[in-house]
């Protein structure tokens, strides 16, 4: 039972009914058990069971074989960091298409599949389970440096 795949779908604190709505007309062709989280959406899913918020999304993430998320920065390092197959789908309704810039980076580096287009929703399913992703690797924090420096020529710091 534990090599069974296992999805895992979010939407973190949003809505995003059409991902949601899409997940679960595929569901019972994707021959995976899994679970949905739905966020504020009002769309509540018949072929996959759901919930709205929990404590942590950690256990989910650690129980999963592929995520399946909204295109939210947060989401997205979380997923990477624990280097789980992710499908990332950016959300059309947020204001100023900031998920595009991110999620495009990280699909030419190939740490994960970016959906842009939920009919084309199965096949990035299909290419997450077959196609080789490489592991996200965090680059190294420096803002101390940046700090010390301005801190510096700024008069602040002798």
């Amino acid at each position: 039972m534990a090599n069974d795949p296992f999805i895992f779908v979010t939407v973190g604190s949003t809505d995003f009914d059409a991902l949601i709505s899409a997940i679960d007309n595929l569901a019972p062709s994707l021959q995976m058990r899994g679970i949905m989280q739905i966020g504020h959406g009002q769309y509540v899913p018949t072929n996959m069971p759901c919930f709205r918020f929990a404590p942590s999304l950690e256990p989910f993430y650690e129980q999963s074989s592929l995520v399946i998320a909204h295109g939210g920065l947060g989401t997205t390092m979380e997923v990477l960091r624990r280097g789980k197959p992710l499908v990332s789908v950016s959300n059309p309704d947020r204001y100023d298409n900031h998920q595009e810039d991110l999620l495009s980076h990280l699909a030419e580096s190939r740490h994960l599949i970016w959906c842009r287009d939920l009919s084309q929703l199965a096949r990035a399913i299909h290419a997450v389970r077959t196609e080789p992703l490489c592991r996200y690797q965090p680059p190294e924090c420096r803002i101390h440096l940046v700090i010390d420096d301005f801190l510096h020529h700024n008069g602040m710091r002798s």
